[in-house]
């Protein structure tokens, strides 16, 4: 039924009733009208709009749940869907809404999947630049610094120690940055032992107690596809991030699973935690990427304190 002949219906409902206690209730009207045959007409007026607009909200009540979901849809947590059983307006229209949401979740996908493939290439020019450009020529300052130490008076060669030193230094940074854009030991070794280098490297420079549990629940982690591992990485390197520098967290939980036919990654810290996460440029960027491999990004309070970062993406095993 169309939206114009169910309210049509609906209305003649009301009036129909109406006409009907008319002509069968033992009800006259005078003339003048008498005060208590007054109060039964706007009594029974009463009753037909009220039955009336409860009818209407009743009829109309798919398209208020269509306005609600329009106004909290979120294309960066897909699946978010209306029943269209039935026909008629109100369902052809809750059905094209779905459909247009479809479209629209797969077009995001695809262009965060193109944004992010020209990100990584980016991380990895710039990686490869710093590492030959940059490292090599602060190691040729070093090499030149030391032989002109093991010639120069005394005086002079404390100063030239020390510049070796910062120099050093500078170059640890440099090589952590370049470790950091572009984890050379995941193409190399694997994601366990890029999320151990990555660990490591997060507890000796922020001071944070990490706890690694990689491979357990329900076995051991199956081979997964090079993209998956890129985004379970960049994942857990963001949480870190985030608790190191927003949750003034002291320990930090780090779990790799395999469960079922997923592989999840658990980032838990003890810091101030959240009620409701703040969707800024860090936590869009996770369910981003966590789209690409078809994954679930939860993030959420954990229990007593802090906050729990959740990715369950499903098993995509590399090509043969």
């Amino acid at each position: 039924m169309s939206l114009f002949w169910r309210i049509f219906a609906l209305n003649a409902v009301v009036l129909g009733t109406a006409t009907a206690l008319l002509l069968w209730a033992p009800v006259t009207v005078s003339v003048p009208v008498l005060l208590t045959e007054a109060v039964i007409l706007v009594a029974g007026l009463g009753v037909m709009l009220v039955a009336n607009a409860a009818l209407l909200r009743l009829g109309l009540a798919p398209l208020g749940r269509l306005t609600r979901l329009m106004t909290t849809v979120d294309l960066l947590r897909p699946g978010q869907r209306l029943p269209a059983a039935g026909g008629g307006e109100v369902a052809e229209v809750i059905r094209s809404f779905n459909a247009m949401l479809e479209r629209l979740e797969q077009e995001r996908a695809a262009s965060s999947a193109r944004a992010l493939l020209a990100q990584e290439n980016e991380r990895r020019r710039i990686a490869q630049e710093l590492h030959d450009e940059i490292g090599q020529t602060m190691t040729a300052v070093l090499l030149v610094l030391k032989r002109s130490a093991d010639v120069a008076p005394d005086p002079l060669r404390k100063e030239l120690h020390e510049a070796q030193e910062f120099t050093r230094d500078s170059l640890d940074e440099v090589r952590r940055l370049v470790r950091r854009l572009r984890p050379g030991v995941l193409d190399d070794l694997g994601l366990v032992s890029a999320m151990t280098s990555l660990t490591e490297d997060f507890a000796l420079h922020t001071g944070l107690r990490i706890t690694r549990r990689f491979g357990t629940g329900h076995g051991a982690l199956p081979a997964l596809a090079p993209e998956t591992e890129l985004v379970l990485y960049r994942v857990a390197q963001e949480s870190l991030t985030n608790a190191a520098r927003h949750a003034d967290a002291r320990e930090v939980t780090v779990a790799l699973e395999h469960v079922g036919d997923s592989v999840v990654l658990t980032v838990t810290d003890d810091g101030t935690g959240i009620k409701v996460p703040r969707e800024g440029a860090g936590i869009r960027g996770m369910r981003e990427r966590a789209l690409l491999i078809a994954g679930r990004l939860d993030i959420t309070p954990a229990p007593g304190t802090g906050t729990r970062v959740r990715l369950s993406t499903p098993v995509s095993r590399k090509q043969p």
